[in-house]
């Protein structure tokens, strides 16, 4: 059985007012399994790169708080802090050192395996 699934990639803006980014993470929503997930890889050499003046410090924090956020937990999903809610607010835009992509949609038979495998294509693959 697949059920459909949302994600954002958490990208780390060192520089906010330049736009650049690197991809350090995932966060995946299944609402049929009633799964959130977030995965996290900060690359220091490549941020470094982007903006030697980087705080990874901060950066690690803030991407260490969204995995910690998926993994509290929730009221039901008909309440209002819901897995939902709560992936709205992890994924609504925001400046900030790490910022969500925009919300992308696929199917799945497991959440778990799906995002691994979206942190190898889209964040630790070089």
């Amino acid at each position: 059985m697949t059920l459909p699934f949302q994600y954002a990639v958490l990208r780390a803006v060192p520089r906010v007012d330049r736009g650049e980014f690197i991809n350090i993470g995932v966060i995946l929503y299944c609402q049929g399994l009633e799964f959130l997930g977030a995965e996290v890889a900060v690359d220091d050499v490549r941020l470094r790169a982007l903006a030697a003046d980087v705080d990874l410090d901060a950066v690690r924090a803030a991407a260490d708080a969204i995995v910690a956020a998926c993994r509290e937990p929730v009221g039901l999903a008909r309440e209002n802090d819901g897995l939902a809610y709560r992936f709205g607010i992890l994924t609504a835009p925001r400046s900030t050192v790490v910022q969500p992509s925009p919300v992308h949609a696929g199917i799945t038979r497991d959440p778990e395996r799906t995002l691994a495998d979206l942190m190898l294509r889209l964040v630790t693959a070089s």
